[in-house]
């Protein structure tokens, strides 16, 4: 599955970010939880960068490559503000995951706590 067009498509399920990365997709995941709920558990090969940072670390998310970047939350909005602000920002192939990671726990990895 490859990534949709970002003027079509603000936020991808747990299924299809799954299937991207079940096909070795390249992509950059963005935790965007405070450091409490990182440190409760996270997905494999995230990057934390709190919500509550995004302003600060504007220029070193703007700066990763042009690769598709998710980001998740606890439960979807948070990332999907976060989405929105950097396309705003003007990086324009950035996805939330909708439901964030208490739906990847619900319907992909049992193994991720849910809190």
């Amino acid at each position: 599955m490859k990534f949709p067009d970002p003027e079509q498509c603000e936020e991808l399920s747990p299924r299809q970010v799954n299937e991207i990365i079940g096909e070795g997709g390249d992509f950059d995941l963005i935790d965007c939880r405070e450091q409490d709920e990182w440190d409760l558990c996270r997905l494999d090969n995230a990057r934390h960068v709190a919500l509550s940072a995004f302003a600060l670390n504007v220029s070193s998310l703007l700066a990763l490559d042009a690769k598709p970047m998710v980001i998740y939350c606890h439960h979807g909005m948070r990332s999907l503000h976060a989405t929105r602000w950097l396309r705003q920002q003007g990086r324009q192939n950035v996805f939330s995951l909708s439901g964030g990671i208490q739906r990847w726990s619900e319907e992909i990895d049992p193994q991720v706590p849910m809190y």
